[in-house]
């Protein structure tokens, strides 16, 4: 993507080129929010793990066919929030990766409607040549696998800052329970490396600095790094096991608690957006283009889009 200074952003030279170099996509490289005041450009801040299907599929496209210019960028769900929340950043479209997360703090004085497009679900990525991807590789449990890791082998987002980093902990409860590993929550919580850049969380696995990670399926895949599926009793990615997800929680840093839910992305037009009329218009184009989304290893289907609230007649389908 063109930024507004006419620099090109760092995917226009390709994805894994610039991943290679970068380790990942760094938070708000692309993304100037100052200048997009202009008719035709839409500010779009997104959770991190939608920053390849933005950038790549939708955010492309979107350009292609209409004359509007897109401008993302991409932050933990709860980094996000918080920088709409405090007016550090004013974009015209706010993409989470928790719909209950984004309804609870953003309505009714920032929006009132979302709506939901698309699901993922969580897995262990893994470096096979490592002595914890050899064993996960050979059929391991994860958990057993987890449980001799040693401080830092294994990354997750930090859980203060998305929802990815706090499911990796709930994860790590639901096993808990689930197989009776007294004290497994707090071992990994105190085992783990925290990612603060949700984008960077794989570079670790890829280049051999951590041994696994828990990530959402869809960045796994555009990694192409090797991957350990979990059980839906604790993926997050089934909506059936919503009631069973939803025993547990994690408590913030600032004090918020949230409850296990599956994941499920959803997007908004803020009520004071500078340029609500493209926010619309790129909504609509998401809602329009699963295809894109699926492309990108996100789950759609025909149960999407669901509508939270009372959407302008543009936005829905």
């Amino acid at each position: 993507m063109r930024s507004c200074d006419g620099r090109i952003g760092a995917f226009a030279t390709g994805r894994r080129t610039v991943l290679a170099a970068t380790g990942g996509l760094t938070a708000g490289l692309l993304g100037t929010a100052g200048c997009l005041e202009s008719g035709n450009a839409v500010h779009v801040l997104a959770a991190g793990s939608l920053a390849v299907p933005l950038e790549e599929g939708v955010g492309t496209a979107f350009e292609s066919e209409t004359d509007a210019h897109y401008e993302g960028e991409y932050y933990g769900t709860n980094a996000v929030l918080r920088f709409v929340e405090d007016g550090t950043k004013h974009p015209d479209v706010v993409i989470g990766a928790d719909v209950e997360l984004l309804r609870e703090r953003l309505y009714p004085d920032r929006v009132d409607w979302d709506a939901e497009f698309a699901a993922n679900e969580v897995v262990v990525a893994y470096a096979p040549a490592t002595e914890l991807g050899r064993r996960l590789a050979a059929g391991e449990p994860w958990y057993e696998v987890f449980a001799d890791a040693d401080t830092g082998e294994i990354a997750i987002s930090d859980p203060n800052l998305d929802p990815l980093g706090y499911r990796a902990i709930l994860l790590f409860e639901l096993a808990e329970r689930e197989h009776g590993l007294e004290g497994f929550r707090d071992a990994m919580a105190d085992t783990v490396y925290r990612e603060p850049d949700e984008p960077r969380l794989l570079a670790g696995v890829e280049n051999g600095n951590r041994a696994c990670a828990v990530a959402y399926s869809n960045m796994a895949a555009e990694r192409d790094v090797a991957v350990r599926k979990l059980s839906d009793a604790y993926n997050f990615g089934n909506p059936a096991y919503a009631e069973r997800y939803a025993r547990v929680s994690y408590t913030t840093e600032s004090g918020h608690t949230v409850r296990g839910s599956p994941v499920v992305y959803d997007a908004t037009v803020l009520t004071d957006a500078r340029n609500p009329g493209a926010g619309r218009e790129f909504v609509s184009f998401l809602l329009e283009r699963d295809d894109l989304l699926a492309n990108h290893g996100l789950r759609v289907g025909d149960s999407m889009p669901r509508f939270h609230g009372d959407p302008p007649e543009a936005i829905q389908p």
